[in-house]
């Protein structure tokens, strides 16, 4: 038997409050208390432990070692993932559906979506130039729903734009939240469920027809690996899985707007036109701002980690927001200096704003290409007019 290691053990009966009190640093703030990158504590009235920094995020990713089905908690579930969504998903299923995403992830695919977003912005400036006062995030929540849903093919009315922009958006603004915004994002997500539910039905009944590669058509025909097509709930959820987060690009594209106005001197490099400097931006806004905190599992068997036990069943956060400020992996984590991405050896365990691993094996979004491609468009109106 090795030598087990007792794994520190934050004290109290139960720290949830604190978890949503300090949100994005309660990770990061006990790592750097405990002098460790993992420690035992008490969620949600369950034993939890929670992990950080590359190495974490390897072994968090191994598919042997974690799962995630049943490891969401029924908060998130109601209003960020749905039920039964890729997010719960694992081994084979989960590499199956995952390649149902993935399809349409193809250079093709994503050149569509560049154009489709350039001519939603191009719209929107212009309509700017008109408008006595812009809130741009809530201008550019717009663009991405429009940008989103005219990419996966799903049909938008015009009188009911805002109405899916703010259904869509509550989702992710309300997935930690309790109370009255919970039910917000829960009812949200309801009705964009049956909105979506009923275009899956419509698709599959011949009634309307969006173009091929879409979202839309390829999840509405999917068929799971029984051969059968996706449950129309199953498929609404996974539509609304390209339409939401898409959207929530709206959160990094404002972190955009804020770095281009806090630090001028990166402003006059983006005039340059230099695409890759362009790329560099984007990847340090992506690590330096917050979005995702942290994401969970569930331990899938006992194993031993650097000495520590991990018991089956336990709950386990992944610190996303520390591990892309965690000193031991960047110089000056708290500086913003998009050259640190010059010569970034691409680890997909080291730089994790939208989880780590692989992304067709792995957990790892399969729309960080489409975070990326969007952002390139944006940044570009961004720097070009003046806001």
């Amino acid at each position: 038997m090795p030598n087990l290691t007792k794994i520190p053990q934050e004290e109290g009966i139960d720290h949830t409050l604190s978890l949503l009190r300090e949100g994005y640093m309660y990770i990061s703030n006990r790592r750097r208390s405990f002098h460790s990158d993992v420690f035992a504590t008490r969620l949600l009235g369950k034993k939890a432990i929670c992990i950080g920094g590359k190495e974490a995020a390897e072994i968090f990713y191994d598919n042997e070692k974690f799962k995630r089905k049943k490891a969401a908690p029924n908060r998130a579930l109601e209003t960020l993932f749905g039920q039964n969504g890729i997010q719960t998903l694992d081994g084979e299923a989960h590499k199956h559906r995952k390649d149902m995403f993935m399809s349409i992830m193809t250079p093709e695919g994503l050149k569509n979506l560049t154009n489709v977003t350039k001519q939603q912005w191009q719209t929107a400036v212009d309509k700017w130039e008109r408008m006595d006062k812009v809130v741009l995030y809530d201008e550019v929540q717009e663009i991405m729903c429009r940008t989103a849903c005219q990419w996966a093919g799903v049909p938008l009315k015009e009188d009911e734009v805002k109405k899916w922009t703010n259904d869509l958006g509550a989702m992710f603004e309300t997935a930690a939240s309790v109370g009255p915004a919970h039910w917000l994002g829960r009812n949200a997500r309801n009705r964009v469920e049956k909105w979506i539910g009923d275009l899956i039905v419509q698709v599959r009944d011949g009634k309307v027809n969006p173009p091929e590669n879409t979202a839309l058509h390829t999840f509405a025909w999917h068929r799971d690996l029984n051969g059968k097509f996706l449950d129309t709930e199953i498929a609404a959820v996974e539509v609304i899985n390209i339409l939401r987060p898409i959207v929530a690009i709206a959160v990094f594209i404002n972190f955009t707007a804020l770095a281009v106005y806090h630090f001028p001197e990166e402003r006059k490099k983006l005039e340059s036109g230099d695409e890759k400097y362009a790329l560099m931006f984007i990847q340090e806004v992506r690590r330096f701002y917050p979005f995702f905190p942290f994401v969970a599992a569930l331990v899938k068997k006992d194993f031993t980690w650097k000495g520590y036990q991990f018991e089956e069943g336990t709950f386990t956060l992944l610190d996303l927001y520390g591990t892309n400020h965690d000193p031991k992996i960047w110089d000056n984590p708290e500086v913003f200096n998009p050259k640190r991405f010059a010569n970034w050896a691409d680890s997909p365990f080291s730089f994790i704003p939208q989880g780590g691993g692989d992304y067709f094996m792995g957990h790892r979004c399969a729309g960080e290409w489409v975070t990326i491609e969007v952002m390139k468009v944006s940044l570009n109106y961004l720097v070009s007019n003046e806001f």
